[in-house]
């Protein structure tokens, strides 16, 4: 009996997808911070192992994104971005390999009134704090600017005029996975994909307007990509400044917004 039930409490993980029916134990209150879901996301504190890769699932209905904690961070924030209703969030364990246990699992229930509020907030993956340099650039490039328009265009210039794709980093991505920084990409001037839509996304979402950080694939590029989506006007509308970046140093004719249709979004941050 013993070990059929540590068997019930390990899962396998594999690109992503859990095996569901294994049992949760131990109630700690103090992993999940719920007291920012009024504004789409949740904090999630807890001390990572040493050498143990750590995740968190935020899933709704059969949608699902993994996340991996960093450890050494006291709390991390995730966006609940699969519109209102019911998340599931756990927080899992690698035993070996590819085997990861439940330690702790939790339901919230999401109710906006407005989805494109998600996409404002700082997350672990487009971390704006107003203290960055980024959020202080935004601030600077959008002074004066009358309208939203004007304050993303001013953003957009600024990123496709003096950020370089950086092939050596697309060429030699951590096997436990990459998070951009953006203050790094300022200070460096290179980024990847990854790298540039983070950092447009934090500069844009830092001057209060609702941005998204896209992943899938795009006519324009042959691996995956990244890319992003803007609220404008009351619609989304598609920019990328990894291709425009590319574009204008080989003098290619460029336009902001770009043809959605061109698009294929997996993930949405």
């Amino acid at each position: 009996m013993r070990k059929f039930m540590a068997t019930l409490i390990i899962i396998l993980l594999i690109t992503g997808n859990l095996t569901h029916g294994s049992r949760v134990y131990a109630d700690r209150q103090e992993w999940l911070d719920t007291s920012d879901v009024g504004k789409g996301i949740i904090h999630v504190q807890y001390d990572v192992k040493s050498l143990v890769r750590t995740k968190v699932q935020i899933a709704k209905g059969q949608e699902k994104y993994t996340y991996n904690l960093v450890p050494g961070k006291k709390s991390e924030v995730f966006p609940l971005q699969m519109g209102n209703g019911e998340y599931s969030i756990t927080l899992l364990e690698q035993t070996s390999g590819k085997l990861y246990q439940i330690l702790e699992q939790k339901k919230v229930n999401l109710k906006l009134s407005n989805s494109s509020r998600v996409y404002l907030n700082s997350i672990q993956n487009v971390d704006w704090t107003t203290t960055k340099q980024a959020a202080a650039k935004a601030r600077e490039l959008t002074k004066g600017k009358k309208t939203d328009t004007d304050k993303v265009r001013a953003i957009y210039n600024y990123i496709i005029t003096t950020v370089n794709y950086d092939k050596q980093l697309a060429a030699n991505l951590p096997s436990d996975g990459y998070l951009p920084e953006m203050d790094v990409t300022m200070a460096s001037r290179k980024a990847i994909c990854y790298g540039y839509s983070s950092l447009f996304a934090g500069m844009v979402r830092s001057v209060g307007i609702p941005a998204k950080l896209n992943m899938g694939t795009s006519a324009y590029v042959d691996t995956y990509h990244a890319w992003n989506e803007v609220y404008l006007d009351g619609k989304w509308i598609t920019i990328d400044t990894t291709v425009d970046a590319t574009w204008k140093k080989s003098k290619t004719n460029i336009t902001m917004i770009k043809d959605s249709s061109k698009y294929q979004v997996e993930k949405a941050y």
